[in-house]
């Protein structure tokens, strides 16, 4: 075979597709997660920071450190199997022990996580998990460990995977600080399908918990948004009753799109990023192929009546703010269309006032042309008397002389001020 050139990213493309393995599991044991997230500028943060958290974590445990720049990690950490993720936003820290404790959920299972190590995060928690997994029972007895462990009113749980388990949670957060998650494996299912529940479970959490952000940033906005929206309402009305001048409206117009414009600019980011979390949220509840267990509400339920209300109230506002920068832009350009219509009238009477003065001019110029032959002549006149009496007879007086010289000299100036203005022009 012909040997090829390949594309430098070749391989490196391809492995991104393996580098982020789901984990494995045993049953029973014991998932500790947490997501960590800078609380601003998060997609431009040091990077090298979250590397530098984890590679402290690792040293406290003798453990094998990852790559330069790397992305990702996986592997012992003392009696643990730890998995590490660096998202565009946020960094996850995934910790499975095996075998679970006597205390359900007992908060001495999240020391895989010192907490001085925890003190030094360079984020902040957006959200933190303990999950329990533990050999499938009769179904009385898990009816009987959810009581116990969640709040009946807010719990959601299901048989997933064609029942190769049982998942729920309540998505409450408890008094240690942590969201509860239980699995009760089914006797056969394999080490692989479990820790791919595992994954979801936990990526189901971790996004829903973004994507709320997006809702947070709304009902900080709404006050303002709803503040800009009655301004450019009673400035259109101004508009349209007439009852302020354009000069005078147009400022506080093109303020309010600015201002809109900002707003928009700010939010893009997170409300893109919002519906992105939002479809993996589905995306991942839907891989679960839910069934109901005994007739309770199922996670896709549980979303449908207290996520998707919050997810569609961040739509709304995207599309409000983007309805009223739209509507400002619109306002402003009949506004400055008016504006440019009354000041194309007012030139219009300028003109007009201009070509009055332009013929007054004219006139003026002819009167003052008349003058200056009058006044050019009276003087040519008499020096023209003066040259030409010597040579005149004694019987011919002077008065007789300037009279018969009058009317050609001023004939002769009248042709030449003609001639001259005639070159001018």
């Amino acid at each position: 075979m012909t040997p090829m050139d390949d594309h430098p990213l070749r391989y490196t493309l391809a492995n991104e597709l393996h580098a982020r393995p789901f984990p494995v599991a045993e049953t029973p044991c014991t998932v500790v997660f947490l997501a960590i997230k800078k609380p601003v500028a998060a997609v431009a943060r040091d990077r090298s920071e979250d590397l530098t958290h984890l590679i402290d974590l690792l040293d406290r445990h003798g453990a094998q450190h990852p790559q330069p720049n790397a992305t990702h990690f996986a592997g012992q950490i003392g009696r643990h199997w730890l998995k590490w993720e660096q998202h565009t936003e946020f960094v996850t820290y995934t910790a499975i022990t095996q075998n679970v404790s006597d205390r359900p959920f007992d908060p001495v299972d999240f020391e895989v996580f010192p907490k001085d190590w925890l003190s030094t995060c360079p984020g902040q928690r957006v959200t933190s998990v303990m999950l329990r997994v533990v050999d499938r029972e009769e179904d009385d007895a898990v009816k009987t460990a959810l009581a116990d462990w969640f709040e009946p009113e807010s719990l959601a749980v299901a048989r997933v995977l064609d029942d190769s388990a049982i998942c729920a949670s309540d998505f409450r957060i408890d008094a240690t600080g942590h969201m509860r998650f239980a699995l009760f494996v089914t006797e056969g299912t394999g080490r692989r399908r479990t820790g791919r529940i595992i994954q979801r479970l936990c990526e189901i959490e971790t996004y829903k918990a973004m994507s709320m952000l997006g809702f947070a940033r709304v009902k900080q906005l709404s006050p303002r948004i709803g503040a800009l929206d009655g301004k450019l309402t009673d400035l259109m009305g101004q508009m349209t009753n007439n009852s302020a001048h354009p000069d005078e409206l147009l400022p506080d117009l093109l303020a309010t799109s600015i201002e809109l414009e900002t707003l928009s600019a700010q939010c893009s980011f997170r409300f893109g990023a919002t519906g992105a979390y939002e479809a993996i949220v589905n995306q991942r509840i839907e891989a679960l192929r839910e069934e109901r267990f005994h007739g309770g509400q199922s996670f896709a339920d549980f979303m449908m009546r207290r996520y998707d209300p919050a997810m569609r109230t961040v739509k709304s506002t995207e599309r409000r703010l983007q309805a009223l920068s739209d509507r400002a832009i619109r306002a402003g350009e009949l506004l400055r269309t008016r504006v440019d219509v009354e000041r194309s009238a007012q030139n219009q009477a300028l003109l007009e006032s201009m070509d009055r003065r332009a013929d007054l001019a004219l006139r003026l110029q002819h009167t003052v042309e008349g003058l200056s032959v009058v006044a050019v002549s009276y003087y040519a006149v008499s020096l023209v008397s003066y040259l030409l009496y010597p040579l005149t007879s004694s019987e011919v007086s002077k008065g007789t002389l300037t009279a018969a010289v009058t009317i050609p000299v001023v004939l002769i100036v009248w042709f030449a001020v003609r001639k001259i203005r005639g070159k001018l022009r």
